[in-house]
């Protein structure tokens, strides 16, 4: 009878009540939570499995029994309490035990009976060994903050503790309270005391995922007293059980104590504020695991000199307000806002969470620039990088008009230094403002592939050579044009010009540009052109992925596939993209282009069985508005931002828990499922977005330079396709699609859109980590390791592979020592079977050939591009050439970071018996391979050899012929490894658990 029967819980845990719910309940600890009927049902339902067995389960007699003593139980109960009476749990009790003895089901009551009668022993047990602790207890006495003492509460420490552990299986108070003693001494301060249990937990999450949840509760208690102490002036406490009722006045009080401080925007305090309190839902801090928690704690609530006053409802009310203040009916959008966000259906980015509702609603994500060839605007373009920084502003520079190393200056009759030492003021530039110390400023460098300096950019983040041509914290990225690609493939010279003599070259793109670029190279061969230099272009791309291999940079990124399928063509060029490699937008010496970001999580809209359709069209449909409301409310720091903004009104819509989503539909990553998945969920993301973008132009207006974008000649980004490929020899990409896009296409050319651009897929890893699922579309790093960002070191376990892990009884210390000892990879566990091993294979098992496959489906629903990382356990030439080449032939318009895997990454301290493996893991060589990991087969992660002198690792490169369109991943043969030798460069290709990477941040 035991666990199976916990009808008192059942019956009085917490619930959201029904909207005829006026009742009460007091539980046995005093608290009170609302009166939801459906719980006897759930007490009776399980009274008749523990009594009858199996036989009971999903009988429609037991079922239809139930049904009809629930009502008259609840009936009863209501009948008997006038309104405003709480109901107490023994009286609910004892009414189900009287309806199942009077309808004669003896053996189901007396079962009920015993049952109540055991629970009341086990009670009794616990306040006994409650009592006999707290005389046993020591005296310990807490240092207050102004240096007084009093003596510790443990019975709150306790009821805390049992708070947190609260509805959450396979937990327990009991370790954690106890470890917590062990640590405590007399006149440890409060914050010591806070922190304890906090830490008590977070050595169990290891062992239990569900400990991260209880971490975040424990969490949020000390967060409770730093905010409620703030606003009140003196040290408050709350549990989360009080915060129900305590939140109507707290929040109007953070408020006032936000706009006092002059970090609240006075206009939030006219909203109705007993209208928005009463939406906030105190229960959804819950939902948040540590990582989320802290991460939010840390660097997201607002305060005043350290003391935070916000607590997470509050925060996410807050924003919400922020985003809803010019609406019409404010409140209403504000809670519907609300909703999207506290649920974590969606998640605003980062510069958004951070400044709306504030005095300074910097809320855009990405600002782009294109840098002209003077010197005045030269240093307006890092002036303007240090505004745009300011205020949490990711930023990309297009760095090409800037004449090169040995150009002429007419001014001095001198010859130029060329773009580096620019870029060398632009990276200290990023340093010094680093986001009012949030995070640290970041910004990344677009140079084309033909400008005379590329081979000088290249080298930038190297950590040999002259320091004064570096940029060790600067990002950069080449900016590729198709013609170079196909000179790779031919074999064939590849010219370098500087662009004081070539200007043209930097707008065009497709056909105009091969035209224009050839005439400049029979000009240079004919000597009318002096400053130039011919190189064989694949030696060029070979050392162009020899630095992305051992710095990280330069990313690839493709500049025909950007401009030739862009929306706005008609209105200019895309010179460059952003800091993350997701945004696409026109810039110019009059338009730095500005996007606003947010991103869906796509793990709360699926179930087992896919896409849950209607609920993602509502989540699309509100963070359509939400970002678009941003255009109008944001705080622009430089003209020329504002202009664009406003003329062109791009958003960015992205998503974040593809791989969750994947899991939970049981789809391994390296499938053709997988494929198809990433294909259907970008296009009822692109469908909705879309949609939802002409509903608001209807609403408010189009965008105003709409007339002879691809949107009014109804060319759609699936559309958009076509035109790309008729500048390719080859061009195969899968053009399938399922929802109703020819009355979108009518809709879009008869009504408008709102928006020039809808969509992009952004890293999302700090906004990822708030709402606990995997990062925008990457596939899991480990399945157990531990994550640095600028909060701490944190604990990470794949719950779903626990879980599954414990249905198949496989969850053991045995599994929690080989997890440690792999690194997190399932493939080398024997226990674990072959359908676990594919659905939760990690990055660098994975070839990175199904991440391009995967991205190509997206790309063609999407008007911007996706921050696409790719991963190298055991890298080669061969294999950054092939993979590199066929993001290209796959229709791609950018790439992100080359990622490696570190030497170790979880902490192995704690295994028993297992020093003799812990130092073969930590000393072992570099593993090799004769053959690259099939798509569907998992590989050996091998350890980073030290880093020495750089050396080239391109084999001379092959051609790569573009498959036909029926093949598959699977149906690619293997690339040929060649193994990195020790003592070669490892370089710095992005490490995952770097934290001063800024894209893990």
């Amino acid at each position: 009878m035991s666990a199976t029967l916990e009808a008192d819980r059942a019956t009085a845990s917490e619930a959201t009540p029904s909207s005829e719910t006026i009742h009460q309940v007091i539980r046995r600890n005093g608290s009170v939570t609302a009166f939801d009927p459906a719980k006897i049902k759930t007490a009776l339902t399980k009274a008749f499995l523990a009594a009858e067995g199996e036989t009971a389960s999903g009988s429609h007699r037991v079922h239809d029994i139930v049904d009809t003593l629930a009502e008259q139980i609840a009936s009863t109960l209501l009948r008997r309490t006038s309104p405003g009476r709480p109901l107490q749990i023994e009286d609910i009790q004892d009414q189900v035990e009287l309806a199942l003895m009077r309808s004669e089901h003896h053996k189901v009551a007396r079962a009920y009976v015993l049952y109540r009668e055991d629970r009341a022993r086990e009670r009794a047990k616990i306040e006994a060994r409650k009592k006999k602790k707290k005389s046993d207890a020591p005296h310990i006495n807490v240092t207050q903050p102004d240096g007084s003492k009093v003596p510790l509460d443990f019975d709150r420490l306790h009821t805390v503790i049992a708070e947190a552990c609260g509805d959450l299986e396979s937990v327990s108070g009991d370790p954690i309270f106890e470890e917590t003693r062990r640590n405590l001494y007399d006149g440890v301060t409060t914050g010591e005391l806070a922190l304890a249990p906090i830490m008590a937990a977070r050595t169990l999450v290891e062992r239990e995922p569900n400990y991260a949840f209880v971490s975040a509760r424990l969490l949020l208690d000390k967060m409770r007293a730093g905010a409620l102490s703030f606003i009140a002036g003196q040290p408050e406490q709350a549990t989360q059980a009080e915060m129900s009722d305590r939140y109507a006045t707290y929040f109007p009080a953070a408020l006032k104590a936000g706009i006092k401080a002059g970090l609240i925007d006075a206009e939030l305090a006219r909203f109705d504020l007993k209208k928005i309190t009463a939406a906030i839902r105190p229960e959804r801090d819950l939902n948040f695991q540590y990582l989320g928690l802290q991460t939010l704690y840390d660097r997201y609530f607002l305060h005043v000199k350290g003391a935070r006053f916000e607590l997470p409802q509050a925060f996410f009310m807050r924003v919400a307000m922020g985003l809803a203040i010019r609406e019409v009916d404010r409140e209403a959008k504000a809670i519907e806002f609300y909703d999207q966000l506290s649920t974590f259906s969606f998640m605003a980015s980062t510069p958004t969470l951070f400044n709306a509702g504030t005095c300074r609603p910097q809320l855009s994500s990405c600002f782009l620039t294109t840098v002209p060839d003077d010197l005045d605007g030269i240093f307006k373009a890092v002036k303007d990088n240090a505004l745009l920084a300011k205020y949490s502003g990711g930023l990309g520079n297009d760095w090409t008009p800037v004449r090169g190393l040995g150009a002429h200056i007419k001014g001095t009759n001198g010859e130029s230094q060329g773009v580096v030492p620019f870029l060398k003021v632009a990276n200290d530039t990023a340093i010094a403002v680093n986001q009012g110390g949030k995070r640290k400023g970041a910004v990344c460098a677009y140079l084309e592939t033909w400008h005379i300096d590329i081979e000088e950019f290249l080298d930038l983040r190297k950590n040999t050579g002259d320091d004064r041509r570096r940029t060790h914290d600067m990002n950069t990225a080449n900016w590729v044009p198709d013609l170079f690609m196909e000179r790779v493939i031919a074999d064939g010279p590849w010219t370098l010009f500087s662009p004081d003599d070539t200007p043209d070259l930097h707008d065009l793109y497709g056909p105009k540009f091969k035209a224009a670029y050839e005439a400049y190279e029979e000009q240079a061969n004919t000597g009318k052109i002096a400053n130039y230099k011919t190189v064989r272009a694949v030696d060029l791309w070979r050392r162009m992925l020899t630095m992305l291999f051992e710095t990280g940079h330069p990313w690839i990124t493709f500049k025909d596939p950007c401009n030739i399928r862009s929306p706005q063509g008609h209105r200019g060029v895309v010179h460059s993209s952003n800091l993350c490699t997701e945004i696409t937008l026109n810039t110019s010496a009059d338009e730095v282009a500005v996007c606003n970001l947010g991103s869906i999580n796509l793990a709360a809209h699926v179930t087992e069985n896919g896409i849950d359709q209607e609920k993602l069209a509502k989540t699309v449909k509100t963070a359509m508005r939400m970002l678009d409301n941003v255009i109008d409310i944001n705080f622009y720091t430089i003209p020329e931002a504002r202009y664009a903004n406003l003329r062109h009104r791009p958003v960015g819509l992205g998503l974040m828990g593809f791989q969750d989503a994947l899991q939970k539909m049981k789809i391994p990553y390296a499938s053709d499922e997988a494929v198809a998945f990433a294909d259907e969920s970008m296009e009822a993301i692109s469908f909705n977005a879309i949609s939802a973008s002409v509903d608001l132009a209807s609403e408010r207006g189009r965008y105003e330079s709409f007339d002879g974008s691809l949107w009014s000649r109804g060319i759609l980004p699936i559309d958009s396709l076509d035109l790309l490929a008729e500048t390719r020899a080859e061009f195969n990409v899968d053009r399938s699609m399922r929802q109703d896009w020819a009355t979108l296409r009518e809709r879009v050319k008869t009504i408008g859109m709102r928006n020039s651009n809808t969509m992009a897929i952004a890293p999302t890893a700090t906004i990822s980590n708030i709402c606990g699922v995997s990062q925008s579309i990457e596939p899991s790093y480990r399945n157990l390791f531990v994550k640095s960002n600028m909060s701490g070191d944190f604990t990470v376990v794949n719950a779903a592979l626990v879980n599954d892990l414990k249905e198949r009884g496989l969850w053991d210390e045995v599994m929690i020592s080989d997890l440690k000892y792999y690194d997190g990879s399932v493939g080398q566990i024997d226990r674990i079977p072959d359908d676990l091993k594919a659905l939760y294979a990690t990055a660098f098992e994975l070839d990175s050939s199904w991440l391009i496959e995967a991205a190509s489906r997206r790309q063609k629903w999407l008007d911007q591009a996706q921050s696409l990382n790719l991963y190298i356990a055991n890298p080669s030439g061969k294999k950054l050439d092939d993979l590199y080449r066929l993001a290209w032939l796959r229709g791609l318009k950018t790439t992100y970071y080359l990622r490696s895997s570190a030497a170790t990454h979880v902490e192995k301290s704690t295994l028993k018996g297992t020093d003799g493996r812990l130092n073969a893991v930590v000393n072992a060589p570099a593993a090799t391979a004769a053959t690259a990991p099939s798509p569907t087969a998992t590989a050996t992660v091998a350890s980073a050899p030290s880093a020495a002198t750089a050396a080239p690792i391109m084999a001379s490169p092959s051609p790569v012929p573009a498959p036909s369109p029926s093949a598959t991943p699977a149906a690619r043969p293997a690339a040929v490894v060649d193994p990195i030798a020790d003592g070669q460069a490892w370089g710095k290709a992005c490490l995952l658990d770097d934290p001063e990477c800024e894209a893990c941040q």
